[in-house]
């Protein structure tokens, strides 16, 4: 008989560790709301050990975690940062989720500031996988990060080796986040249930473009809380204990349903462009 407790399943990002999702787990336990954080395959090793993962691999894993929490606790939330947002979403859309779902700065589309502006030829490279394979996207100041002071704790972390995120990813890792994002697009209607999405204004990875089109797509209520003073990392950030209070308010109150507003004609085939 599954737990009258509410548990909730928290997926970091790309290249990272729990430390992506900050004081989010500690913050939902002292709710008395039990939390589980896998290490996505690919992580917590060398980066080389993410050219033998692919997309499907950390849904599979995030959804086999997701199978054995649904047989112990009634309630089971999903959560992610990142990729673990996108993620989270392709969890939530096989399982036909119907718990709170809440996105950190979900990376739908790949136009934040702080990228290259030839972050579009990534594509061609693709199709020389020994290129793909060799090349590597350095973590690069700001790291996400818009608070000084704790941006330079970070460069400290990543100068002393600390295993808290990958110093780099592969290319060819970078490939599967885009197939992800490409099987995500044509299908988030799918998914209908109670959703927090946190984005900020000045996300240097992914612009609120990526917030306003799932607020658009998703088939369920939407909870949007825009952030004027903080980057990518929107976990650790300036805002940080804002995020939480509005994540915990989330998880524990009930789900407002808000219209939705009516898709535009020829999305199918603007998706698969």
């Amino acid at each position: 008989m599954a737990s009258s407790k509410t548990a909730a399943l928290l997926v970091h990002g790309l290249g990272g560790t729990a430390y992506d999702l900050g004081a989010l787990g500690r913050t939902l336990e002292e709710a008395d709301i039990i939390t589980h954080t896998p290490v996505l395959p690919g992580h917590g090793g060398q980066p080389e050990d993410l050219l033998a993962t692919r997309w499907q691999d950390w849904v599979d894993a995030v959804r086999q975690e997701y199978r054995r929490l649904k047989q112990e606790y009634k309630v089971v939330h999903l959560a992610g940062v990142c990729l673990g947002g996108l993620v989270a979403l392709e969890v939530a859309r096989l399982e036909k989720h119907q718990d709170k779902l809440a996105l950190y700065a979900p990376p739908l589309f790949l136009d934040g500031w702080s990228l290259p502006k030839l972050t579009w030829l990534r594509h061609a490279v693709y199709r020389i996988p020994r290129l793909a394979r060799k090349m590597r996207v350095p973590e690069v100041s700001p790291f996400g990060i818009k608070n000084a002071r704790i941006r330079k704790a970070i460069q400290q972390r990543f100068e002393r080796g600390d295993r808290f995120h990958y110093a780099y990813i592969p290319l060819a890792c970078i490939r599967e986040v885009d197939r992800l994002r490409r099987q995500l697009l044509p299908r988030l209607a799918d998914i209908t249930c109670p959703t927090l999405i946190v984005h900020a204004d000045e996300d240097d990875i992914t612009s609120p473009r990526s917030a306003h089109h799932l607020i658009r797509h998703l088939g369920g209520p939407v909870d949007f809380m825009p952030l004027s003073n903080s980057y990518h990392m929107v976990m650790v950030d300036n805002e940080r204990a804002e995020v939480l209070q509005r994540s915990l308010k989330f998880f524990q109150g009930a789900a407002q349903v808000r219209p939705r507003q009516p898709q535009a004609a020829g999305w199918t085939a603007f998706a698969a462009a």
